[in-house]
């Protein structure tokens, strides 16, 4: 089972929403996961990024595989 940790989306047509889940990669973008670790909201300004940070080390630690635009977003935070 190859899991990762992806963006959800959520939000009206042009008002896009994003929760951070961590999925099977064979489910649809928006369709099933395993667990909702944080959000992200780029129509505010700043935009608003909350992860909860110890749950993401532990599902990489355990194998997960952030996507591109989580993995920017979690450096982000980092700082």
């Amino acid at each position: 089972m190859a899991v990762k940790i992806r963006l959800r989306r959520l939000g009206a047509k042009k008002k896009p929403f994003y929760r951070i889940v961590v999925a099977d990669s064979r489910y649809p973008r928006d369709g099933r996961f395993i667990e909702e670790i944080g959000y992200y909201d780029a129509t505010k300004e700043p935009s608003v990024i909350k992860i909860d940070e110890e749950k993401a080390k532990s599902w990489i630690a355990n194998g997960a595989q952030p996507t591109d635009t989580v993995k920017a977003l979690l450096k982000r935070i980092e700082k």
